[in-house]
């Protein structure tokens, strides 16, 4: 038996309008808002008296889902470093393809985004940089040039 589908990635965030507003600058959609709790939230994942509000963010072309998740209870963990470097284990970014690396740069920058390195070009095929949003969120970005 295979997979049938990537479904989507979650984030935990600690500002939930913030993350709302770096992923609807970079494009996405909300497709969905709920506040989610109960006992089999709290047996899938090994915690107790979970309290989440979860929104669902879509990509333009609709098959690509981003559920964000901020938690009311139990309180976040903190993790050392807050900001992870790029080469700390465990999942590092999220890549999207956009028409324009430059025009998306521009626009997350002027919503608080920063540039975690360099614009950089691999061969003729790609234009690729990282972005880190709310809550050390990395994004990648690529743009393929044809």
């Amino acid at each position: 038996m295979t997979i049938k589908r990537l479904d989507h990635v979650s984030v935990v965030v600690d500002d939930l309008a913030a993350a709302i507003a770096f992923f609807t600058t970079l494009g996405m959609t909300v497709d969905g808002k709920a506040p989610i709790e109960g006992p089999w939230v709290d047996r899938v994942n090994a915690l107790e008296n979970v309290q989440v509000e979860i929104v669902m963010m879509r990509t333009p072309d609709g098959q690509g889902r981003l559920e964000l998740t901020k938690f009311r209870n139990p309180k976040l963990v903190a993790i050392e470093p807050a900001i992870a470097p790029p080469n700390a284990l465990g999942l590092r970014s999220v890549m999207f393809a956009v028409d324009s690396v430059d025009d998306t740069v521009a626009r997350l920058l002027a919503n608080g985004a920063e540039l975690v390195g360099e614009v950089v070009q691999y061969e003729d095929k790609y234009r690729l940089c990282y972005m880190r949003g709310p809550a050390g969120i990395i994004v990648a970005l690529a743009e393929e040039l044809s």
